[in-house]
């Protein structure tokens, strides 16, 4: 046998031992083994080099390095061994510190969305008015959305709409206008509700306007109520919502569900004024569309038209959103975006748009 090879083969056996003990973790272990046994390894290496050695010496030669593999591979498997032990006693000791009475901890969980935020400060404004919140379904009838609110077949303000027709027949809500005669012929009168709620419309997607948005409607009714009490309460919600005196225009607009009918605009706060996208240059952004109770839907809702008024408004709790939070383009609301909204008493600083 060659002096060299034996050499060789005691100096591998007991480098690799010392490997082998030296290994932290089972991971460092595993790629001891592969160094040191793998069929790249030294020992292998050596077995290469048998036909180097005589006939006489190949045979004991051969002996000798399969009794160091083995010896290896057995001390590889005694130091898994301990290392396995050694980990389960560690699991031990940490399950044993567990305390059960300790709170979890604190995963962020994300912000309220906006226009939910502002649902919330409306519903408390008007549920401290008196009024009551109700509900009512998005995918609706042809007679609650349309011909119940005095828009029979054919009336030109169906094409206004943008109606999602199903094909069951029914149709994805264009506003939340149904909720009045349905409350109208629930309760009966006298009556304050608001309903807040999903709306949807085919519109052309833009800086203030989207095909699925949410409206509040609201609806008033009882004996001698008139314009003053609309607007009253209309100035009344918007200086609660945003803190402060909002300056707003009341002009004339056509809704068949109302007469007369009303526009009221607040002053765009995004450029307070000035003229923006959102506003689309005029300084003012449309918010809360309202008007008199027509007496035709009185009529639909079983109340006496000749006994009874109300005034109704479908305010735009998305667009109120976007001038309370600066908010300056609609897309941002429904695109996912994960930047959480700090919401201060009043809206100060960059509008956040789709650009940024």
């Amino acid at each position: 046998m060659s002096s060299d090879l034996d050499a060789q083969l005691q100096a591998i056996r007991a480098d690799g031992e010392q490997v082998f003990a030296d290994a932290a973790t089972l991971e460092a272990l595993k790629q001891a083994e592969a160094r040191v046994l793998g069929k790249k390894g030294p020992l292998a290496a050596l077995f290469g080099r048998i036909r180097e050695c005589t006939p006489e010496q190949r045979g004991p030669f051969g002996q000798r390095l399969n009794e160091a593999k083995a010896a290896l591979a057995e001390r590889a498997q005694g130091r898994r061994a301990e290392l396995e032990q050694s980990a389960a006693a560690a699991d031990l000791k940490q399950a044993q510190a567990f305390d059960p009475t300790l709170p979890p901890p604190v995963v962020a969980r994300g912000s309220v969305h906006p226009v939910t935020y502002v649902q919330w400060e409306v519903e408390d404004v008007f549920e401290r008015l008196g009024f009551s919140v109700v509900a009512g379904p998005e995918m609706e009838t042809e007679y609650y959305n349309f011909e119940a609110l005095n828009i029979p077949a054919m009336h030109p303000a169906r094409d206004m709409q943008d109606t999602f027709w199903l094909t069951s027949g029914m149709l994805l809500r264009t506003h939340t206008s149904p909720c009045q005669v349905r409350a109208m012929e629930r309760f009966g009168p006298p009556l304050r509700v608001i309903a807040p709620g999903r709306c949807f419309r085919y519109e052309t997607i833009d800086a203030s306007h989207e095909n699925t948005f949410f409206q509040l409607e609201g609806l008033m009714i009882d004996r001698h109520i008139s314009i003053a009490n609309l607007i009253g309460i209309m100035k009344l919600l918007l200086r609660e919502i945003f803190k402060r005196d909002v300056k707003v225009r009341l002009r004339p607009g056509y809704f068949p569900f109302v007469e007369p009918g009303f526009e009221l605009d607040m002053s765009c706060s995004i450029c307070d004024g000035a003229g923006c996208a959102t506003c689309k240059r005029s300084g003012w952004v449309e918010i809360l569309p309202c008007g008199m109770v027509h007496p035709n839907v009185l009529r639909f809702g079983g109340i006496d038209p000749h006994e009874y008024t109300g005034f109704a408004f479908g305010l735009g709790l998305t667009r109120l959103a976007m001038m309370k939070y600066g908010v300056g383009d609609i897309r941002v609301l429904n695109s996912g975006d994960l930047r959480p909204i700090v919401y201060p008493e009043k809206f100060s600083g960059t509008p956040i748009t789709m650009a940024e």
